[in-house]
């Protein structure tokens, strides 16, 4: 398949720009320079993402869904729920909504 991209825009740049270039890419995680550089120049940013919070918090919620889950099962057979059972989900709820707002501070930061 032929690509409609026909013109070919030369830019020069000093060895150490060349360098921030790439770890800039790296970071992203784009593989290849032009897709980078056009995305950087049509929308005006390339957001680079601490992907750490988004697992840390993947982990938090998998965490509660499980602990939920036993609960629920544990109220279905025994009829009743343990009030340290509710105390725990509700710490881990906190602690999800903590991260949350953490992550939500930083995009806003980034503007």
């Amino acid at each position: 398949m032929m690509s409609n991209r026909v013109i070919n825009l030369k830019v020069r740049i000093t060895p150490e720009e060349q360098e921030i270039i790439s770890e800039k890419i790296g970071r992203v995680g784009e593989k290849n320079i032009s897709a980078y550089i056009r995305r950087l120049v049509l929308t005006g940013h390339v957001i680079e993402v601490d992907m750490s919070d988004f697992r840390e918090l993947r982990r938090l919620v998998s965490i509660e869904s499980n602990n939920l889950n036993q609960y629920a099962r544990r109220a279905n057979e025994t009829g009743s729920i343990y009030k340290a059972d509710i105390e725990s989900l509700q710490k881990s709820h906190k602690e999800l909504i903590r991260l949350l707002g953490e992550i939500l501070d930083k995009f806003n930061n980034m503007q």
